[in-house]
Parts: structure tokens; C-alpha cells; sequence
């Protein structure tokens, strides 16, 4: 990557961010007031007034127009925090327009959107990085590290878990969403996690076990996924939305010199132990549970901007990911397993 904007490294990075949700929100609020480097300049939502409650008090414009936010010459980088099936589109603007961008996971909904993406941020020779925050977590960094060195040996069996405290709305979760949206952080974990090997297949099984009278509108809420790499290791990805005793990540990787261990849940180190057993307070949501990492892989697109560098994690990461997703829903529609496309 070439492109940048202070040789130095010492000038803010403007940033404007597109889509006031909740990883939205999270995210601008972290940029304003915790991530060194970072100016957040404008927040872009459709939607009437969102983006004004959400820009005024951390001193950003506001806009309803995101083609506006991406053409304007004071924003420097651009974050999505938009609706997934908007992502692709938005990299291409963004990366036409002379922009550095950071993009939620997925980066788009077909593999072909993903390339394109990703081709467009290299041929404009901006940053482009992708959220997948389970890297940044400092035990998973840490497991991570651990494996590259060769402290487990060779990788032959993984686990990642992903359960989620609930749903607020079941009919509101579009079809796949658990594959797509939820497991594909697992997905790249593993990969991650299992370094110069590739996934060759999977096979998924999935269902409507918290709210089955939703299936028929496409919602699968529970799903176990078993991916198979080229190096003959076999990984076990497992999601739910009915986790009720919190937000619940946690992963694993076991090799032939040893294993590691990462993620319980808790809230802090703290138990309380009494009467009536050992107690442990539990994180109730992604972004509470993982604050920190979104503060970090945040870091690490602002650092990458202002060093001329391309981030840790890419295009590259968000097309092997997807591919996983994708053969995960093949398996599941044709009841065997499925192979990974390149």
C-alpha cells in the first residue's frame, strides 16, 4: 500500500463513518474518544435525525447522504458500519474517492462483491481492513502468537464458540444470518489460528431451536459447523442465539505438543464464591465484551493509515471467511458436506 497521508505519521486521521447502529454508535464514540490518531469528522445514516443524535455530542457533522460523507475532501478514511448488503458498494465509493477504509465483516455478500472490493482498495493503493475484532482480543492475540511459534506443535484440532445472550426480534434476522454475520468471525478465527494451511470443506448442520416458529421465514438460530483443512487438521465452529447467561466466545486449539485455551465470558476476573457456589459476572454483549478489541483493531486501521502500511487484516481474510459461510449454507441446503471455493 502506498497511499497515505504524513509520511511522518504524526498528522490525525479525519474519519467519517457511515451507519449510526449499534456497532455504529460503538465504533464512532471509540474514534472520537479513545483511539489515538483518530478525528472522527462525520457520521453519514439515512435514516431522519440518527446521525445528528449520534455526531452532536462527539462533535462530528452530520449527514443523511453517505455519497456526500465519501466525496468530501475533509474526510480522510472512511468507517462502514452500514447494512452488510451495502458494504461492497461503499469500499468502491470510498476507495474511488481516494479514501483509506475500515469495514465491518462481511465486506460483501457474494465472493465476487469481495473481490471487487478488494481490488478497487488496491488499485487506488488505500488501506483497507476488515472487522474482524476476535484478533484483537488480548488472550486470542496472545493464543495466536502461542500457535505461530509452534507452542502447541502442529494444529489438529480447533474449536471456536460463539453464543449470543438472545434475539430481540427473530423476524428480523435475514435468512443465513448465523453463517453470514455470526460465524464468520469464527471462521476466520480458525483460519487465523491455523496459519499456512487452507479450508477444503464443511459440513454444517443448523436449525430453529430457539425460535422455531420463525424457520420457515429462514431463521436458523443454532448451528454446528465442522471444517476440514488441507492439512487434515478438523475444526468445530458452533453458534447460538439463546445464550442466557451472557455473551459467550471462546476458542480452542489443540495440537500435538500441547493446546491453548481462550475466552470464558466473564465480565472481570472477579468470582465470588459462597453458599451457594462460585458466581461470575457475564458480559451481555459483543460490544461490552469486546470494547477493548474494537478500541484496538480501530488502532490498528488509524496506525496503518498514518504509517503507509496495509493493516493486519484485509480483502484477503474477508474472501477466505465468506467462503467458509457460503459452503456452510451449501451443506446445510444439500445435507452433506460441501467444498470451499478459492
Amino acid at each position: 500500500m502506498s497511499h497515505h497521508l504524513d509520511p511522518a505519521g504524526t498528522a490525525p486521521v479525519r474519519v467519517g463513518l457511515i451507519g449510526a447502529g449499534r456497532i455504529g454508535t460503538s465504533h464512532a464514540g471509540l474514534l472520537a474518544r479513545r483511539v489515538h490518531g483518530a478525528h472522527l469528522v462525520a457520521v453519514a445514516d439515512p435514516r431522519p435525525g440518527v446521525a445528528e443524535d449520534l455526531a452532536g455530542p462527539l462533535g462530528a457533522r452530520a449527514t443523511t447522504d453517505a455519497d456526500e460523507l465519501v466525496a468530501d475532501p475533509a474526510v480522510d478514511a472512511v468507517v462502514i458500519t452500514a447494512s452488510s448488503t451495502a458494504h461492497a458498494g461503499l469500499v468502491v465509493a470510498a476507495a474511488a474517492a481516494g479514501k483509506h477504509v475500515f469495514c465491518e465483516k462481511p465486506m460483501g455478500m457474494s465472493l465476487e462483491e469481495i473481490a471487487t472490493a478488494t481490488q478497487a482498495a488496491a488499485d487506488a493503493g488505500v488501506a483497507l481492513q476488515v472487522g474482524f475484532n476476535r484478533r484483537f482480543v488480548p488472550d486470542w492475540a496472545a493464543a495466536h502468537r502461542l500457535v505461530t511459534d509452534g507452542a502447541v506443535g502442529t494444529p489438529q484440532i480447533l474449536r471456536s464458540v460463539t453464543r449470543d445472550p438472545g434475539l430481540a426480534d427473530p423476524g428480523g434476522v435475514p435468512p443465513w444470518t448465523i453463517f453470514t454475520q455470526t460465524l464468520i468471525h469464527d471462521f476466520d478465527t480458525l483460519l487465523w489460528l491455523n496459519p499456512g494451511v487452507e479450508a477444503v470443506s464443511v459440513h454444517a448442520t443448523a436449525d430453529a431451536l430457539v425460535a422455531p416458529d420463525f424457520k420457515d421465514a429462514g431463521l436458523l438460530d443454532t448451528a454446528v459447523v465442522v471444517v476440514t483443512f488441507d492439512n487434515g487438521a478438523i475444526a468445530v465452529a458452533e453458534a447460538s442465539f439463546s445464550a442466557a447467561y451472557g455473551y459467550d466466545v471462546r476458542g480452542e486449539v489443540f495440537g500435538s505438543a500441547g493446546m491453548v485455551t481462550m475466552g470464558d465470558g466473564a465480565r472481570s476476573s472477579l468470582r465470588l464464591s459462597n453458599v451457594g457456589g462460585r458466581h461470575v459476572e457475564t458480559a451481555r454483549s459483543d460490544v461490552e465484551l469486546f470494547g477493548g478489541a474494537y478500541a484496538a483493531e480501530l488502532e490498528e486501521f488509524v496506525t496503518a493509515v498514518r504509517e503507509g502500511r496495509a493493516p493486519s487484516v484485509g480483502g484477503h481474510d474477508a474472501h477466505r471467511a465468506f467462503a467458509v459461510a457460503l459452503a456452510a449454507i451449501a451443506s446445510v441446503e444439500s445435507g452433506a458436506p460441501a467444498r470451499v471455493a478459492r
